[in-house]
């Protein structure tokens, strides 16, 4: 075995009935993707201050105001999201693809006059996919003595003073599960640890195995659907304004399931375990985005826009449930801990997470009708996000959000070239800068509910897009294929070691390469 740096909090963290929401679960719900109308995507999004598509509602919803007609569109398409993983020399592939309902919405343009201050008054709904949670994941390899185990006798370890096996027992045996709902500030993984044998008592501290081998996979499905609604007015052709009403619909599902072959003291072969973990969360929230456009020259097609969008307040749900199947060959027999015996039948939780403002300026021109040039930059400091109790106190992912979560970046560029009358070819790209510091990390604390200690620091993303367009006399169809592509460091444990000349070695980081494919498809008329 190996030896552990034992930390000591600060204060004893015993809240019966606590739970803590991490800064990965909160920053999930947080940003958006590149999706809306196919000429939207095929434009790399930067249509802000161009306006005149659907989807710019919600961007910058003075866009909406260039409209001199009635319009109806839906997308649909296909998504493909792949991840390679790289452990240690050990390389996974997964992939996923899906058909998906990406967009409908309408605008109706409503003329005040030619010679009014007032040109129009418009209004629009559109609905968008605003986050795609389909994906595949796997990893695993050599562990070179890490092990989950140890994460769960550190965080045992840190209770002051450390409970014995048999004090475990008795609180079990003492508490009330309808109303003690974390073991009186014990974090379930651990208490699930030392009941299967993976976790040990040894000279008054508690130890876990060094770790041989692992694997690790999960499966997610769901998104964050959008439903913008807006107003947005036309001032002499110079002047545009518009304000948006976002109501969002969140869905999402995970499982995970890791596992570790495990070693004696001796460097044997010790047995196994699989921790399985469940967990749902659904939820609504609201937004209120406001823009503007202006036309600084009159005589020039050049425009300038800005859009400020305030915080998304989400109230959520998690359900969660996990178990724990250990064959130790310590023990007498194999062991199972299911979660659902002391949650009855599952941990529900209900909580707020409140995102960052958004800022956008974007600007946009059309040359000779022939060819129109877009760009805009957008910032979100994600250092902001606040996660709260639905009784509203504040949880620890607020503080950490400061210390690991950062300002973001984003910059879309995009044109459009008119090839014949009807026809068009348009290409895109966004380049987005990471989220997370490069020391994030995520720490089960010692009142902690949830069992899932896996965590994924993703670095910046590019994404590249193309799209052609077909426009009637009424009806039109655009088709748009889109590429995005990131890295990011994944760690299915937080685990830490002192080798032999007292330096601090850590669990390396799996290397993932990960992509999305999209191809999407919009028919619409205008009239």
């Amino acid at each position: 075995m190996k030896m552990k740096v034992t930390i000591i909090a600060c204060a004893c963290l015993m809240i019966t009935g606590a739970s803590a929401q991490s800064l990965y679960d909160a920053a999930r719900f947080t940003g958006s993707e590149l999706n809306g109308t196919a000429r939207f995507v095929g434009m790399g999004g930067a249509m802000g201050a161009l306006g005149g598509d659907i989807s710019v509602i919600g961007t910058n919803p003075a866009g909406i105001g260039i409209y001199r007609s009635n319009d109806v569109a839906f997308s649909f398409g296909f998504n493909n999201t792949a991840a390679k993983s790289n452990f240690n020399g050990s390389v996974m592939k997964d992939d996923r693809t899906r058909a998906s309902f990406d967009q409908i919405g309408f605008v109706y343009s409503n003329k005040i006059g030619n010679n009014t201050s007032l040109r129009y008054v418009n209004f629009a709904f559109n609905y968008h996919k605003r986050k795609n949670f389909n994906e595949a994941f796997s990893m695993g390899g050599d562990l070179d003595g890490f092990s989950q185990t140890y994460q769960m006798s550190t965080m045992l370890n840190r209770l002051e003073p450390p409970f014995s096996p048999d004090e475990y027992d008795a609180v079990i045996a003492n508490r009330n599960p309808y109303t003690d709902r974390n073991f009186y500030g014990i974090p379930y993984l651990s208490m699930m640890g030392i009941r299967t044998g993976l976790v040990n008592w040894e000279n008054g501290e508690l130890w876990g195995f060094d770790g041989l081998n692992n694997n690790y996979m999960s499966r997610a499905e769901g998104g964050i659907n959008q439903y913008d609604f807006n107003v947005a007015f036309n001032i002499e052709d110079r002047i545009y304004l518009g304000a948006t009403l976002g109501v969002y619909d969140v869905n999402y599902t995970r499982y995970s399931s890791y596992s570790e072959n495990l070693l004696d003291a001796e460097g044997k072969d010790n047995g196994y375990y699989t921790l399985e973990n469940w967990m749902k969360t659904e939820g609504t929230g609201i937004d209120l985005k406001l823009g503007v456009i202006a036309r600084p020259f009159e005589n020039s097609p050049f425009r300038i826009g800005f859009a400020v969008h305030t915080p998304i307040w989400y109230n959520l749900t998690d359900r969660y449930s996990a178990n724990l199947y250990a064959d130790v060959l310590t023990n007498a027999e194999p062991y199972r801990e299911n979660l659902a015996d002391y949650l009855d039948p599952e941990y529900v939780w209900d909580y707020q997470v409140q995102t960052p403002w958004k800022f956008n300026v974007n600007m946009g021109t059309t040359v000779s009708n022939l060819l129109a040039i877009g760009a805009e930059y957008e910032y979100e400091d994600y250092s902001f996000i606040k996660v709260q109790d639905a009784d509203g106190t504040e949880q620890l992912a607020t503080s950490d959000a400061k210390d690991f979560l950062k300002g973001v970046h984003t910059l879309r560029l995009g044109v459009e070239a008119r090839v014949t009358p009807e026809f068009s070819f348009r290409a895109g790209y966004n380049y987005t800068t990471a989220i997370f510091k490069n020391e994030s990390y995520k720490e089960l604390l010692n009142y902690e509910t949830y069992t899932d200690s896996e965590y994924n620091n993703t670095k910046q993303r590019n994404t590249i897009t193309f799209g052609l367009g077909y426009r009637g006399s009424v009806i039109y169809a655009d088709l748009a294929y889109k590429y995005d592509m990131y890295k990011s460091n994944f760690y299915p444990f937080d685990d830490y070691r002192l080798t032999d000349n007292d330096v601090m070695e850590y669990l390396p980081a799996t290397k993932v390469d990960n992509s999305r494919h999209q191809l999407l498809l919009t028919i619409g008329a205008r009239f």
